[in-house]
C-alpha cells in the first residue's frame, strides 16, 4: 500500500514550547552532536588504505582522527562521519557497511547515493543533490546536528545546502583548493581545456565559493593558507577563518629505540637496493601529478652527489597490476619508471608495490635510522600530515615552500623549504641535510619536540570546540528541530509540483487534460512553484481555472503557502531573510551596465528582479563575483537567458522543495517536479522525479546527463503528462533513469 502523506493547513501552534535562546543552550542540555561530511575516497576506521588512489590520502586520516578526538570530549554527545556507501568488489566489503564504529561516541555512517560502484571525486558532482535528499531522512531519524562540517569542495557544497536548509551553523575545511591547484597545474601549459575536463575546476571552484559564503567558520591549517590561498576567492572573509593545525597520532609515530630490529618492510626495500645501509631519501605520497614526484626522481637521477650519498625510496600507495590503475595514477608511475630507466637508477631506487598501514611508522623510523631525510616536493600542499609523522619519528624533512610546510618548519625548525619548480634548490637542500650530521641530528630532535608541543589532536579538538561554542552561542536554536503541526489537508500519497508560466501554460487542451487527471485522482497532491509574486500567481491560477494548489511556492522559492486558506509556512518565513540586504544589493547592481530593473509588479520582499541584456557581455558569474566581493550573500538565478532574479541564500526552488521533503517526511520518489527554466533547475535535481518540458530554456540543457531528470518530447502541460506516463506516476512508480545511477 502506498504511503499516505499529509500536509498542514495551519501552523499557528507550530513553535516549540520553551525554545532555548541559543543553539549553544540547546546543545548543552543534551550534549553536542557534530556531523562531519567527507564524501570521496575510501574511508574506514580500521587500517585506512591511505595512498590507494588519488582520492584516499591525508584527508581520510584527518577526518578519522578529528572524529575520534572530538568524541573523547566530555560535553560531546555524538560525532558522526557521513561518507558514501560503496558496493564494489574491487574495493572490498568494508565500504558497503552502513555503519562502522570509530570509538565509543564516534561512528562512520555511509549514505547510499549515485552509482553503487566506486567513483573518483570528479565524477561525484552530479549526485550531490541525491546525497542531500538521502541525508534528510537520516537526520529525521537521528536528530538534527548542532553543527555540520564539510571537508573538501564536494562535501562543502552538500554540507552548505544541508546547513542552510536546517538552519544550523556550517563549518568548512577545504583541504586543497581548486583555484590554487588550477594555477599551479596551468603553469607552462597550453592545454588548460584538458585540465578543466579532467579536474572539473569550474564546478569545484563554484562549490568552494558557496561553501565559503555559507560557512560560519573556515578551519585552516596554516596562516599561509588564509593569506595566500583563500585570499584569491571572491568570498574571502578573514574574520571567519581560524588556523587550527591538525595533529599527529603520537602513539603511532615516535622515534626508534636503541636496539630495535629492522622492521619487516626493510626486507621488501632491500630487494631493490644494492646497498640498503646508505641513508634513505624517503618520499611517501599517492601517485598524483600535483605531488611532483617525477621532479624528485629527475633531480636524483641528474645529481651524482645525491646518488653517491643516498638511496631514493618511493612509497606510492598500493597496486597489484600497474595496468589496472586509473589513467592519471598509471601515468605518474610510468613516468617515474621511465626516469629510473633513463638515468639507470636500478639498485639505487626502491618503489615497492604494496605496504600495510602498520608499515608506515616503521618506514619513518627505518629512514631515520639510516641517517636519511623525508621529502615532500608537491606543487601545492595545504598541510602535509606526512611531514608531522616524519618529524614525530625523528626524521628531518625537506618540503615545498607552500601551505602547511611553511608553518610546520617555522614551528618545529626541523627541515628546509624548497621551490618545487627548481630542481637545483631541491638538490641543495637534500645534500645539505645528508652531509651535515650535527645539523641533521638537531633537526631530528627539534622535530620530535616540536610536533609534541604544537601538533596534538587533543589541542586541535579543544581549540575547535572553543570556536564552535562561540558560534553556537551567537546562533538561534534550529527552527526545524521541533515542530507540532496541528491541522491537515486531505490525505494524498504522491505529489506533483510544476512551474506555472510556459510549463502549465501554453497548451490549453493539454492543460485541461492535466486538470481532469488531477481532479480524478484524489490522492495526488498538486503544487505550483513559480517566479511570480503571490498576487500575480493567484490571478493566473484563477484565470486558468486551475484547482487551488495544495502548496504554492512563489517569488522564486522565497514564499511558501498551503491550501485554500493560503496558510503561510511560518518556519520558512522565519528563516528566509537570513543575511538578506536588499538595499545594498540594489545599490550595487542597479548601476551595472547590462542590467535593467524590472517593473515594480515583479519585485517583492525577497526577490529583486532584472532583465539582462545578453549583448552587454555581463554574465551570472560576474554578478556573483561582484556580490561576493561586496560581502553580500545572495543567490543569482537566470531564466530564459534574460530574466535575472536575486534572492536570499536560503531561497530558491531547490531549498523550497527540500524544506517540504524534510518537514513533512515526503519520500522523494513520490514527488514529480516539472519545469522549463533556470529557476526550476534546483528542484529538478536529487531523488525526486524530474520532468523538463520540450519548450525549456537552454540553461536546462546541462541537466541532460543527470539521473532522474526526464526530457519530454512534448511541450507545456503535454510534457508534464508525458513525464507522468514515463514514471508511471499514477500506478506502481517506475524510475527508468535509475539505470544512469
Amino acid at each position: 500500500m502506498s504511503q499516505v502523506l499529509t500536509m498542514p493547513t495551519d501552523e499557528s501552534n507550530e513553535e516549540p514550547v520553551g525554545k532555548p535562546h541559543s543553539a549553544l543552550a540547546a546543545a548543552r542540555e543534551r550534549g553536542l552532536k557534530i556531523t562531519l561530511i567527507s564524501l570521496h575516497g575510501l574511508i574506514r576506521a580500521r587500517d585506512p588504505e591511505l595512498g590507494r588512489d588519488a582520492d584516499t590520502g591525508g584527508q581520510v586520516r584527518y577526518v578519522l582522527e578529528l572524529a575520534k578526538e572530538l568524541a573523547a570530549m566530555a560535553h560531546v554527545r555524538e560525532v558522526e562521519l557521513l561518507t558514501r556507501q560503496i558496493i564494489d568488489p574491487s574495493v572490498g566489503e568494508d565500504y558497503a557497511q552502513l555503519e562502522e564504529p570509530i570509538s565509543a561516541k564516534a561512528r562512520i555512517v555511509r549514505i547510499p547515493f549515485g552509482p553503487k560502484r566506486y567513483l573518483k571525486k570528479e565524477s561525484l558532482w552530479h549526485y550531490l543533490e541525491m546525497f542531500v535528499d538521502q541525508v534528510l531522512p537520516h537526520f529525521r531519524r537521528t536528530g538534527i546536528p548542532d553543527i555540520i562540517h564539510g571537508h573538501y569542495a564536494d562535501a562543502g557544497l552538500a554540507g552548505a545546502q544541508l546547513a542552510s536548509l536546517l538552519h544550523v551553523p556550517f563549518v568548512f575545511t577545504g583541504h586543497s583548493l581548486g583555484r590554487v591547484k588550477r594555477r599551479r597545474l596551468s603553469l607552462g601549459r597550453t592545454d588548460t581545456d584538458q585540465l578543466e575536463r579532467r579536474y572539473r575546476f569550474a564546478t569545484r571552484i563554484e562549490a568552494e565559493e558557496q561553501a565559503l559564503e555559507t560557512a560560519a567558520m573556515i578551519v585552516t591549517s596554516t596562516h599561509q593558507e588564509v593569506e595566500e590561498q583563500y585570499a584569491i576567492y571572491d568570498h574571502y572573509v578573514p574574520s571567519r577563518m581560524e588556523v587550527i593545525p591538525p595533529g599527529v597520532d603520537l602513539d603511532r609515530f615516535s622515534p626508534a629505540r636503541p636496539g630495535d630490529p629492522l622492521p619487516p618492510i626493510a626486507d621488501e626495500l632491500a630487494r631493490f637496493l644494492s646497498d640498503p645501509s646508505k641513508p634513505a631519501i624517503l618520499a611517501m605520497a599517492r601517485p598524483d601529478e600535483r605531488k611532483n614526484l617525477a621532479a624528485l626522481v629527475r633531480t636524483y637521477g641528474q645529481s651524482e652527489r645525491l646518488k653517491e650519498l643516498a638511496n631514493l625510496v618511493l612509497v606510492l600507495g598500493n597496486r597489484d597490476d600497474l595496468r589496472e590503475l586509473p589513467g592519471p595514477q598509471r601515468s605518474v608511475i610510468e613516468e617515474i619508471l621511465l626516469l629510473i630507466d633513463r638515468f639507470d637508477l636500478y639498485g639505487k631506487v626502491a618503489y615497492p608495490k604494496r605496504h600495510r598501514a602498520d608499515d608506515v611508522p616503521d618506514l619513518y623510523r627505518w629512514a631515520a635510522a639510516t641517517g636519511g631525510v623525508f621529502v615532500n616536493p608537491a606543487l601545492t600542499e595545504p598541510f602535509g600530515l606526512t611531514l608531522l609523522e616524519a618529524g614525530a619519528s625523528g626524521l628531518p624533512i625537506v618540503a615545498t615552500r607552500d601551505g602547511g610546510p611553511t608553518d610546520i618548519i617555522a614551528n618545529c625548525r626541523n627541515g628546509l623549504l624548497i621551490d618545487p619548480f627548481d630542481d637545483d634548490d631541491l638538490e641543495r637542500a637534500l645534500v645539505r641535510i645528508l652531509t651535515d650530521p650535527a645539523e641533521r641530528e638537531r633537526m631530528a630532535e627539534e622535530g620530535i619536540r616540536g610536533t609534541r608541543e604544537h601538533y596534538s589532536w587533543r589541542q586541535h579538538a579543544r581549540r575547535y570546540l572553543r570556536d564552535l561554542e562561540d558560534i553556537l552561542d551567537h546562533s538561534p536554536a534550529p527552527t526545524l528541530a521541533s515542530r507540532t503541526p496541528v491541522r491537515r489537508l486531505p490525505d494524498f500519497d504522491r505529489l506533483i509540483i510544476t512551474d506555472l508560466d510556459n510549463t502549465l501554460t501554453g497548451d490549453d487542451r493539454s492543460l485541461e487534460a492535466l486538470i481532469d487527471l488531477l481532479r480524478g485522482h484524489e490522492r495526488v497532491g498538486f503544487g505550483i512553484a513559480t517566479g511570480r509574486r503571490l498576487d500575480s500567481a493567484l490571478a493566473l491560477i484563477d484565470r486558468l481555472h486551475l484547482p487551488r494548489p495544495d502548496l504554492l511556492a512563489t517569488d522564486v522559492g522565497t514564499q511558501l503557502h498551503y491550501g485554500e486558506r493560503l496558510t503561510p509556512d511560518r518556519s520558512w518565513r522565519q528563516e528566509i531573510g537570513y543575511a538578506w540586504k536588499p538595499a545594498a544589493i540594489r545599490e550595487l547592481l542597479d548601476s551595472l551596465p547590462g542590467l535593467r530593473p524590472q517593473e515594480d509588479e515583479h519585485q517583492s520582499e525577497f526577490k529583486i528582479s532584472y532583465e539582462l541584456d545578453r549583448a552587454s557581455g555581463l554574465t551570472v558569474a560576474t554578478i556573483r563575483k561582484r556580490l561576493r566581493e561586496a560581502g553580500l550573500r545572495a543567490k543569482v538565478v537566470l531564466s530564459l537567458e534574460t530574466f535575472l532574479d536575486v534572492i536570499p541564500v536560503r531561497g530558491g526552488s531547490d531549498m523550497t522543495l527540500r524544506h517540504l521533503l524534510w518537514k513533512w517526511g515526503l519520500p522523494p520518489e513520490h514527488v514529480l517536479v516539472a519545469g522549463d527554466s533556470g529557476n526550476d533547475a534546483g528542484m529538478l535535481l536529487g531523488r525526486t522525479l524530474g520532468v523538463v518540458v520540450a519548450n525549456h530554456g537552454p540553461e536546462l540543457d546541462k541537466l541532460r546527463d543527470r539521473p532522474r531528470v526526464y526530457f519530454a518530447q512534448a511541450s507545456h502541460a503535454a510534457g508534464i503528462l508525458e513525464g507522468i506516463r514515463h514514471y508511471r506516476f499514477l500506478d506502481e512508480i517506475a524510475i527508468p533513469d535509475d539505470r544512469l545511477e
